[in-house]
């Protein structure tokens, strides 16, 4: 069954304006003929607000929270070569660098099951396929059948456990060790110009 379908998405040919028609059939909620599960538009309002809210309320607060943290830490110590134009950048910039690496790693922790949650509703009904990685050889389609937010958190739950909000959790982990990379590559190499200066 799961190949017949691959295949039928697969074969299917979309033609250009089909997406716009795509996009007008979502938003006054009526579905496509293939898409008979795609939510509409006024579905998707609510988690994704939600989600931008949420994110953007964590992530301010962690910063100004860590900001507050390394400021109290005291005054920087001013050095006596010279140098004081570099220091005085490091001193500026990098706390803040850090605090907004800090404050969206939190945020996207924290919220990284709402995400998933929204995500999930996003493509439901549209022409996804994923490779599949068990065996290596096929395609298979994503066919889900959410009615909406409160639904998706349910089956979540229900057929994946705790562990089903945070699938693709690893691409984050990824993600903020690059940035971590190149947070310490930027400090040091501020401390190398410093010590140039």
């Amino acid at each position: 069954m799961h190949s017949t379908t691959a295949s039928e998405i697969i074969r299917d040919n979309p033609g250009i304006l089909d997406c716009v028609k795509e996009g007008v059939g979502r938003v006054v909620g009526m579905g496509i003929p293939h898409s008979k599960r795609l939510l509409p538009l006024w579905g998707l309002v609510l988690p994704t607000v939600l989600h931008g809210v949420l994110h953007y309320v964590v992530s301010s607060t962690v910063q100004k929270l860590v900001l507050f943290l390394l400021r109290r830490r005291g005054p920087a110590k001013q050095p006596a070569d010279g140098s004081e134009t570099v220091q005085t950048m490091l001193d500026a910039y990098f706390p803040e660098l850090a605090a907004s690496f800090v404050a969206s790693l939190c945020a996207d922790v924290l919220l990284y099951p709402l995400e998933t949650v929204m995500h999930r509703l996003h493509i439901q009904g549209t022409r996804t396929i994923i490779d599949n990685t068990d065996l290596g050889f096929e395609v298979l389609p994503i066919n889900t059948q959410y009615e909406g937010i409160r639904d998706c958190i349910n089956v979540i739950r229900r057929e994946e456990g705790t562990l089903g909000f945070y699938k693709g959790f690893g691409s984050i982990v990824v993600q903020y060790s690059l940035h971590a990379a190149v947070l310490q590559i930027t400090k040091v190499i501020y401390n190398t110009l410093l010590q140039n200066a």
